[in-house]
């Protein structure tokens, strides 16, 4: 782990903290969100953290965020999505329809994860996630800083360029908590019922949707990225 790859990620968070008040950090609890939560705390703390909890999250990953908020002093807002759409999209679909259809499963990930997601950025000028280039294809071409035309906001992934190997050497050398179905063959990580371990040499993103066999392994938090500044 090279301290200056580290140094590089502290310089942009401050930056952001500095720049672009307010920002936040949509942290998922996966191993990339740990490092910048960990970086976070330790050197922009004024970045608010929140997650998404769709209610339909591993039990690992309700545990590691009980471990976190022991670990860290750093607040974490929850957004839950709206009861009344989960209750309605249940009754039209079954609990688990997003099998039957990619149409089925996009309609699900944007009431539990893209709906929560707006209201949570709502109001803010940044927000950082933990994208790298390696997790997948479509995120080959992505940019550290980006304007999320969608949101209306900076987007920025400071880990764009660190191997999945950097991540894991940074986790062990500052000791920090992650989640336990990482050491089970589960390299992302989402909701239970979507999710699952793959097996070596697959893609990265493999255990994710993999019933759907076309299409980019997107819930649609990160599928709109038009380069550039906001229009005036």
């Amino acid at each position: 782990m090279h301290s200056e790859q580290i140094q590089s990620v502290v310089r942009l968070l401050k930056q952001i903290e500095t720049e672009h008040q307010p920002s936040a950090f949509a942290c998922s609890f996966g191993l990339e969100d740990m490092v910048l939560l960990d970086l976070i705390a330790k050197s922009a703390p004024r970045i608010e953290v929140f997650t998404l909890d769709t209610g339909r999250l591993p039990d690992e990953t309700h545990a590691l965020l009980d471990l976190v908020r022991d670990t860290y002093t750093v607040p974490i807002k929850t957004y839950f999505p709206d009861a009344t759409q989960v209750e309605e999209w249940v009754a039209q679909n079954g609990t688990n329809g997003f099998y039957r259809s990619m149409a089925q499963r996009q309609q699900c990930c944007g009431i539990r994860k893209v709906i929560p997601l707006g209201r949570a950025l709502k109001g803010r000028k940044a927000w950082i996630t933990g994208l790298r280039r390696e997790q997948s294809n479509a995120r080959q071409t992505l940019d550290i800083q980006e304007w999320d035309k969608g949101n209306g906001l900076h987007k920025f992934s400071p880990l764009l360029d660190w191997t999945l190997d950097d991540v894991w050497a940074y986790v062990k050398q500052y000791k920090v908590p992650y989640n336990a179905l990482h050491d089970r063959g589960y390299p992302s990580i989402g909701c239970a019922p979507c999710t699952r371990a793959i097996e070596p040499g697959q893609d990265f993103r493999a255990g994710r949707w993999w019933w759907e066999q076309t299409g980019a392994k997107e819930c649609g938090l990160h599928v709109d990225h038009p380069k550039g500044e906001p229009k005036s």
